[in-house]
């Protein structure tokens, strides 16, 4: 899947729509994609919504999935209906998060299990549901986070339930690799999204804002580009973490 044109070819995204991951939609959906665009909840309906009509005015087929997929069923739900509905699927991508900003001390066991199931169980089966049906040749992306190469506090169970995905994605590269499946994950910086904002004061906003040698918070606008070229001309890249950041961390 070295083209860029994706005509027929089916997109499935998890988080597909808002934020990056509508952006995603309506990119792939210019492309020619199929798309099935899954989103969490209620909250989450009216964006999806006018994602679906914006993705559908682009004249690409797609359809929406409303899912828990801390619910391991789901994500099986969702990759069955998508199959049911398109016959295949070519591209998995997974940019379902939760942010959680509190020192290591006050996080409750509760809170810890939450992150610990959104950002890191999720995007394990999400994996392995991959694993088991896209077709040969097929791609698989996660969003994840450049606090993985940041030395800070506060963010101990985001960054640390996301830190296990690197390891997931270089295990399945290589165990999907026979069949010619890349697996990536990408690690934007702080992203100007309302994601970003829900669990940021002002004076950490100006801080992220600053720390970047590029300045300024990741737009999603840069992201989706490489995670556009991931997914096809830059297919023999896989088992690596992208660090996309404007400077803002690196290793």
């Amino acid at each position: 899947m070295s083209e860029k044109n994706l005509n027929g070819k089916v997109v499935l995204i998890a988080g597909g729509g808002k934020n990056l991951g509508g952006l995603l939609s309506r990119g792939f959906a210019a492309k020619g994609a199929k798309l099935a665009i899954h989103y969490n909840s209620e909250s989450s309906r009216e964006e999806s919504e006018k994602t679906l009509s914006e993705v559908q005015a682009l004249g690409a087929e797609a359809f929406l999935f409303q899912g828990d997929l801390t619910k391991i069923e789901n994500i099986t739900k969702f990759f069955d209906e998508t199959i049911s509905k398109y016959g295949g699927i070519d591209i998995a991508i997974n940019t379902v998060g939760m942010v959680l900003k509190k020192p290591f001390v006050d996080t409750t066991e509760e809170e810890y299990d939450t992150m610990s199931n959104i950002n890191s169980k999720v995007a394990y089966f999400f994996i392995q549901e991959a694993g088991k049906k896209i077709n040969d040749s097929g791609k698989i992306c996660t969003i994840v986070t450049s606090l993985l190469a940041a030395y800070t506090g506060l963010y101990s169970t985001y960054a640390g339930m996301k830190a296990p995905v690197e390891h997931f994605t270089r295990a399945a590269s290589k165990e999907f690799g026979s069949r010619g499946i890349s697996v990536t994950a990408v690690a934007p910086g702080p992203m100007d999204t309302p994601f970003f904002y829900g669990q940021e004061a002002d004076d950490a906003v100006a801080y992220h804002k600053s720390a970047s040698a590029l300045s300024g918070l990741t737009n999603i606008k840069d992201i989706a580009p490489l995670v556009e070229f991931l997914v096809t001309e830059g297919w023999w890249i896989t088992g690596q973490t992208i660090f996309a950041n404007g400077g803002y961390t690196t290793r």
